[in-house]
């Protein structure tokens, strides 16, 4: 089973996963994926990418914290 998402509880549960795995990307590759999918509209705006950038730098780094293992989403 995969289980994807992000709460801010999320570390109380790594104990009942055989593995937690980050996966990550560039901002400006999440900015021109965002920006060029059209099934959502999310991330179009210059204020929904200052958004995205933000999170990237301040959950990221959280996230990496719970993770030992990470994926480098920036590959296609």
């Amino acid at each position: 089973m995969i289980v994807s998402g992000t709460v801010e509880n999320q570390g109380r549960f790594y104990d009942r996963f055989e593995h937690v795995v980050l996966i990550s990307a560039p901002i400006d590759v999440l900015i021109e994926r965002v920006s060029r999918r059209t099934n959502n509209p999310y991330g179009r705006t210059a204020e929904q990418q200052a958004e995205i950038a933000q999170y990237v730098e301040s959950v990221e780094p959280l996230l990496r914290r719970g993770a030992p293992l990470e994926l480098d989403g920036g590959r296609p």
